[in-house]
């Protein structure tokens, strides 16, 4: 038994879109437009996958949140989604690449950038976030925003950004937690102990250390779970490909 099978039959849930498993639990409002390259995505109008504003026109999410671009519209500068605060930009998609080697059996390579059809303006409420040069180190204090669930059981979505505060987890107690399913890519934040995490919805979205993006959320078991702290993409990774899609795409 192997792949998507195998995560369905473990209960994973991939952080992914808002029906799969990446949102906020037992997090806190993010101070409004604290988090200004917090992106959100709608696929055919529907809420759907967060990202991360790295230049006027690129933004990084996960490969899981591929949808065909003309279905996607990015939307910047939000806090309250149900308001209209006269801070938003909605920007059409006009490219999306997922990492060559993304193995969506597992979860592997859960990276891709997005190109807008044009590029955002920067404000206070909308700006680029720095891509972090190095890798996540255990320990790190960072923080995990989105728009996506708040309940391990149950589905309610906030209006407001959630913002949670959580360290990187060592590589062992990763992998201790996850078997045979953690690759070089992927890192774990949060809290053994559970209570806290990201879940369905806040795919894709960022985790900042130190004022730089090193992860981007991926998936876990279930959100919050006791012993199943959230997975996130290495940002480090892909520092190169970065750089090329940009110069060249």
């Amino acid at each position: 038994m192997h792949s998507l099978w195998l995560l369905m039959f473990l209960g994973v849930a991939v952080a992914a879109p808002l029906d799969d498993d990446d949102k906020i639990i037992n997090g806190y409002e993010c101070a409004p437009h604290s988090q200004p390259w917090q992106v959100y995505f709608t696929y055919k109008g529907n809420r759907w996958c967060g990202g991360s504003l790295i230049t006027a026109r690129w933004i990084i999410s996960a490969a899981h949140c591929y949808k065909q671009p003309k279905t996607l519209i990015a939307h910047l500068g939000e806090h309250d989604t149900l308001k209209e605060e006269g801070t938003e930009q909605h920007i059409q998609v006009e490219k999306a690449f997922q990492y060559f080697y993304y193995n969506e059996y597992y979860t592997d390579h859960d990276f891709m950038m997005v190109k807008l059809a044009e590029p955002a303006q920067f404000n206070q409420y909308v700006q680029p976030i720095p891509i972090a040069n190095s890798c996540p180190t255990e320990g790190s204090q960072c923080l995990v925003s989105g728009w996506g669930n708040l309940k391990t059981s149950g589905v309610e979505y906030p209006s407001n950004l959630q913002c949670l505060d959580v360290p990187v987890l060592s590589d062992s107690s990763c992998r201790s937690s996850y078997p045979s399913t953690i690759t070089e890519r992927m890192f774990c934040a949060g809290y053994l102990e559970g209570g806290k995490d990201s879940c369905q919805g806040d795919s894709g979205g960022p985790l900042i250390c130190n004022g730089e993006l090193y992860g981007v959320v991926s998936w876990g078991k279930g959100c919050a779970q006791t012993g199943y702290p959230g997975v996130y993409t290495k940002v480090c990774i892909y520092l190169d490909w970065i750089k090329n899609v940009i110069d060249n795409y």
